[in-house]
């Protein structure tokens, strides 16, 4: 993979969760794309389609007082051309993390701009594990016992 591709991906999902932590709403207006369609699946919410509705759900969890301070860590940047997809972990500090997200991004005017958002929880078992210092490989998993 092209380092300074990655490096810019590796800006972009954290200016997504610096925009999440710092509750800034423009912030985050201006990481997701514009040209395209988007959406984002809130953990255990549907799926959010399209830019107004999108963005209108943002304002709402970056307006609500009890809103997390998510930060991200485990950081996979899969580069696809003129997308690509990022996997992480989000969590508080110094707290095992709790959900498992891929960010999906395209490339928009010269920059990379965020289309998808998926969270969702990490079972007991996947946090502690999460919590663990990553080993170089992935282990291998069986697709058949996930659960």
């Amino acid at each position: 993979m092209s380092e300074p591709l990655e490096a810019d991906l590796r800006r972009a999902n954290e200016s997504f969760y610096r925009a999440f932590r710092e509750r800034d709403i423009a912030a985050m207006d201006r990481v997701w794309a514009e040209q395209v369609p988007i959406s984002c699946m809130h953990p255990g919410m549907p799926v959010i389609s399209g830019r107004d509705a999108v963005m209108r759900s943002w304002r709402g969890i970056l307006g609500h007082p009890g809103a997390p301070t998510l930060h991200c860590s485990g950081v996979r940047v899969h580069l696809l051309g003129t997308s690509a997809y990022v996997t992480c972990l989000e969590g508080q500090p110094n707290v095992p993390p709790r959900l498992i997200a891929t960010n999906v991004f395209t490339m928009e005017a010269g920059f990379w701009r965020l289309v998808h958002h998926q969270a969702g929880p990490l079972s007991p078992a996947s946090a502690q594990r999460a919590a663990e210092p990553e080993p170089d490989e992935a282990p291998s998993v069986d697709p058949y016992d996930l659960n």
